[in-house]
């Protein structure tokens, strides 16, 4: 076996293909489409690389290649979190513990020839997909969700990597008759009045102006939050662009006050996992007319984001998002994921467990000195 340093498009794409021929028969895996993947390498595409230095590997037996990883570094996050913190992700092996282990040693090496004093993952190049399924293998992921095998979870431990943070996945299903407890409804009409709170929908014929709404919010509301790194404006805009092609405008809650001024928000996506099934990442000849007809359809979602300004936090506002969105997707066969909730925000878990959520999945971030 031996490692190489991707440098040529044509590595790259070797890089990118490999999780397609690893899990092709895997019935539980969704193919994400080939060219949204594509676009997270690109520095033209992806803005989050502009601040991050990064260098991916393939390993191989003799001709074939059997394993992959990234190791990088994200300089503005180093900078806010104060420590020189290295990440790896986009690990992808065959179930083989000699291959994973020189894997997971090349990263450490280059994060420790780079400077950096730990090593954290598994992280991507995307905004809150990092960590590794422990918990909750089955059904599908979610869009914009990790997959991995059980077993990679044991490589990790045996390369001498520890858990420093679990995120916990809940879920509302209508279709099991799931209804808001009446004691939440009448708790957010109290918040509500209470603090003259009112939420929308977001508005698409303003989207720009709800954009930059978004990015004030999620730097202020989430800025205490563990793994949380100052989000830039062309991060923000890359990804409105990038959700603008499957966002519901229903999809999307703000929260304000009584001068109009926004205090919260809540975002959840379409699933459009639902509709890649079967397209194995590729667009054409079907995939285009599938996506078009198939997301104003869709009546499942993950919860990607919300958050509530310090002033506003213990006020319920995170109930009347919830109660908000609820009531703005909601249909005889709405399913919902609330998604990378950090275990120990207790205020966070509280209220979706008083909304009657049922705990699904948990994701693993793992770490260790270098």
């Amino acid at each position: 076996m031996k490692i190489t340093q991707v440098n040529t498009k044509k590595d790259l794409k070797r890089f990118i293909k490999l999780p397609y021929t690893l899990y092709h028969n895997d019935p539980v895996w969704v193919p994400p489409l080939h060219s949204d993947i594509k676009a997270q390498f690109d520095p033209q595409k992806n803005p989050f690389l502009s601040h991050c230095k990064t260098a991916l590997f393939l390993l191989w037996n003799e001709e074939q290649i059997i394993g992959r990883i990234a190791a990088f570094y994200d300089e503005l996050a180093n900078h806010f979190w104060k420590e020189p913190v290295g990440l790896f992700g986009y690990f992808e092996c065959i179930p083989n513990e000699k291959a994973a282990q020189l894997l997971l040693k090349t990263a450490k090496e280059w994060l420790n020839q780079n400077g950096m004093t730990k090593m954290r993952g598994p992280w991507s190049f995307v905004t809150q997909e990092w960590g590794s399924v422990i918990e909750g293998f089955v059904p599908s992921p979610v869009v914009m969700s990790p997959y991995n095998p059980p077993i990679y979870n044991q490589y990790y431990a045996e390369f001498g990597l520890e858990k420093i943070k679990d995120l916990v996945v809940y879920a509302i299903d209508a279709a099991k008759d799931y209804q808001i407890p009446e004691r939440i409804l009448s708790l957010t009409d109290k918040v509500s009045r209470r603090y003259g709170i009112q939420t929308r929908i977001l508005d698409l014929k303003k989207l720009d102006r709800d954009a930059e709404k978004i990015i004030s919010l999620s730097n202020e509301s989430l800025v205490k939050n563990w793994g949380y790194s100052p989000v830039t404006e062309a991060e923000v805009k890359a990804m409105v662009k990038d959700l603008k092609q499957i966002i519901q405008p229903k999809g999307v809650i703000f929260a304000e006050d009584k001068d109009g001024k926004a205090v919260g928000f809540a975002i959840a996506i379409p699933d459009i996992n639902q509709l890649l099934k079967g397209l194995n990442g590729r667009m054409l000849p079907l995939g285009w007319f599938k996506l078009l007809r198939g997301i104003p359809k869709l009546t499942s979602y993950r919860m990607f984001a919300l958050g509530v300004i310090p002033e506003y936090h213990g006020k319920g506002i995170d109930s009347l998002l919830y109660r908000a969105l609820y009531e703005s997707i909601f249909s005889p066969k709405m399913f919902m994921e609330i998604n990378y909730v950090l275990e120990d925000n207790g205020p966070m878990n509280n209220a979706i467990v008083k909304l009657g959520a049922e705990l699904t999945r948990r994701y693993r971030v793992y770490e260790m000195g270098i």
